[in-house]
């Protein structure tokens, strides 16, 4: 089912078409709106009448998160504050958070996005819909509520947190989908195995993963715990927030991006030039309908490639892969570029290893030392009873250790730790713990 098949299954030269319609309304806007949009434009030499094309964008400065800081906390608005009805913004764990609003149009347009992305999804009308994104600042639950409604589904907004009582309106309210950090879910697992419940029995047959990069090792593992279709869904709030793009239930084989509202490119993270179809770089976004805040050129400083073939399941908008990581994730190695999802999938391929890592980063001297934590899981604790005096485990951890140094090309340190020693999360995963900041010189 495709939720409104005119745009989704739209000829390309007709998305084009309204696309650059879209852009020369969204830069006209934002030139006129924006002083900081209007400074930046005229330090480049560009005028909103440069833009006759799609290739034109090229032509126009790039914005980064940090243009929203540095303008906080409504710089960047193109709209007048009694035009906003919602702003949302970051947490602001590193400073103040950046700020992101909506003007009615907007939270319209974001609904009907995120409907068509639950429908990609596999959801339908009539559906009860069990969200646990958080709400509040955050734009992942409310963002998949109004959507949700738009659908024609029944919103359970259950929030993040509380474990238990997640396992129990699961149970009682019969959900058909689940929205939630991957990660999340992972820990509503084994929580429901604690209480002797099985997680495969649920009425849960579909659910929405996202917030966080998460490897297609991560998805056979939660198509297998829960046995449903795990859906990959992308957004951020300085775009949108969810529903920027989403996998498709037939497929799942990159993710649908809703072109009618934001132009996507991949760029080199380092030149900045425009990379082609399929090669690897970091993603940008242009909204092309926001009335509150346009953003132009957005460098997400999130690692994909984009792919224009149609799809089985009939859409023909361009996909993106799955985000491998962020550019400011990148570990480094001893030279050797490095992914956190890159290590989840080598150590997801391990049975006796539960879903829980995290990369410690320490420093020695001048010199960073790299270990990766993880835990067995309390089923293989079981078998092999002591885990400081086993020989299994020291034989897993030199398998598991030189799988990881095919997989990425360097030796690390692996630490194999007993249940339950990482700690969980509610929201997103802390796979980076970095220490050296803690590190007294001498």
């Amino acid at each position: 089912m495709i939720f409104n098949v005119e745009v989704e299954a739209m000829s390309r030269e007709k998305m084009k078409a309204i696309q650059l319609e879209r852009l020369k309304q969204t830069v006209k806007r934002a030139y006129e709106n924006v002083p900081f949009q209007k400074a930046s434009f005229d330090k480049s030499g560009i005028k909103p009448e440069d833009i006759q094309s799609l290739e034109d964008i090229q032509k126009l400065p790039f914005m980064k998160k940090s243009d929203l800081r540095e303008n906080y906390p409504f710089g960047l608005f193109a709209a007048e504050m009694k035009d906003i009805v919602r702003i949302h913004g970051s947490s602001g764990t590193k400073g103040k958070p950046t700020v992101v609003g909506y003007t009615k149009k907007d939270i319209e347009n974001w609904s009907e996005i995120v409907a068509r992305a639950i429908c990609c999804a596999g959801g339908r009308p009539g559906d009860v819909f069990h969200n646990a994104y958080g709400y509040g600042l955050f734009t992942g639950g409310l963002g998949l509520h109004y959507g949700i409604e738009y659908l024609g589904a029944v919103a359970v907004p259950v929030s993040g947190g509380n474990t238990s009582r997640q396992i129990t309106l699961i149970q009682d309210f019969q959900p058909r989908g689940l929205s939630a950090t991957p990660s999340y879910v992972l820990n509503i697992v084994e929580e429901m195995k604690k209480m002797g419940i099985n997680p495969r029995e649920t009425s849960v047959e579909y659910g929405i993963f996202g917030a966080e990069p998460w490897s297609e090792e991560m998805r056979e593992q939660l198509e297998e715990e829960l046995n449903i279709k795990a859906i990959d869904i992308y957004g951020l709030s300085e775009v949108m927030g969810p529903g920027v793009s989403i996998e498709c239930w037939e497929a799942q084989d990159g993710l649908h991006i809703a072109e009618d509202h934001f132009l996507a490119e991949i760029i080199d993270p380092k030149t900045g030039e425009l990379l082609p179809y399929g090669e690897e770089g970091e993603l940008v976004f242009t909204s092309l309908t926001k009335e509150a805040f346009p953003v132009i050129r957005y460098r997400t400083g999130d690692i994909a490639s984009l792919h224009p073939e149609t799809c089985k399941c009939g859409r023909t908008t361009i996909r993106m892969s799955r985000i491998k990581g962020r550019v400011d994730d990148m570990l480094i190695i001893r030279g050797v570029n490095v992914f956190p999802t890159e290590i989840e999938s080598v150590l997801l391929t391990f049975k006796q290893l539960a879903p829980h890592y995290q990369v410690v980063i320490e420093r020695e001297g001048a010199l960073d030392r790299f270990e990766i934590h993880c835990e067995i899981t309390s089923e293989y604790m079981s078998q092999i009873g002591n885990l400081a005096d086993s020989q299994e485990i020291a034989d897993l951890s030199k398998v598991i250790s030189r799988a990881m140094k095919d997989m990425l090309g360097v030796s690390v340190v692996l630490r194999v730790n007993k249940p339950h020693s990482i700690a969980r999360s509610e929201g997103k995963a802390i796979r980076i713990v970095d220490n050296r900041s803690k590190a007294v010189t001498a």
